[in-house]
Order: C-alpha cells, then sequence, then structure tokens
C-alpha cells in the first residue's frame, strides 16, 4: 500500500509503499498525533519513517494501485 505524508514547512512529501494495513497506518498516526508524539512507519523493504506528529500536514493512505495491461481502460 502506498502512504503519503506532507511536512509543514517542506516541499516534498515523503512517500513509500509498506505491508502495514491501512488499520495500522492510521492508528499510529492517530495515537502519535493523540500523544504529541513521533509517527514511526516501516516500508516494505523494513526501512523506518520517523516523523514528529507536531509537523505534519496531511496523510494519505492508499491501496496500490493494479498495473494494467493492454489498451482497456
Amino acid at each position: 500500500m502506498e502512504v503519503r505524508i506532507g511536512v509543514q514547512n517542506v516541499a516534498r512529501e515523503i512517500a513509500f509503499e509498506s505491508n502495514q494495513s491501512v488499520e495500522d497506518v492510521e492508528s499510529a498516526v492517530s495515537k502519535a498525533i493523540a500523544d504529541g508524539g513521533v509517527v514511526t512507519l516501516v516500508d516494505e523493504k523494513g526501512r523506518r519513517y520517523l516523523v514528529p506528529a507536531a509537523n505534519i500536514g496531511y496523510v494519505n493512505i492508499g491501496e496500490q494501485e493494479k498495473s494494467r495491461v493492454g489498451f482497456g481502460g
């Protein structure tokens, strides 16, 4: 699944693919914002992303789009 995090005062967003479920990501973000802590997420290669909750502008959580084959739409 694709995760995109917009960080305040930073021009580029953080984007990565994760094996975590939508519920896990949402829970981690919500808990960190409520506690004023740090959001910790892991990508599909095992790398950790630590973002201070106070600096999060937005989090976009989406399913990975299936690749299309052929000319049909």
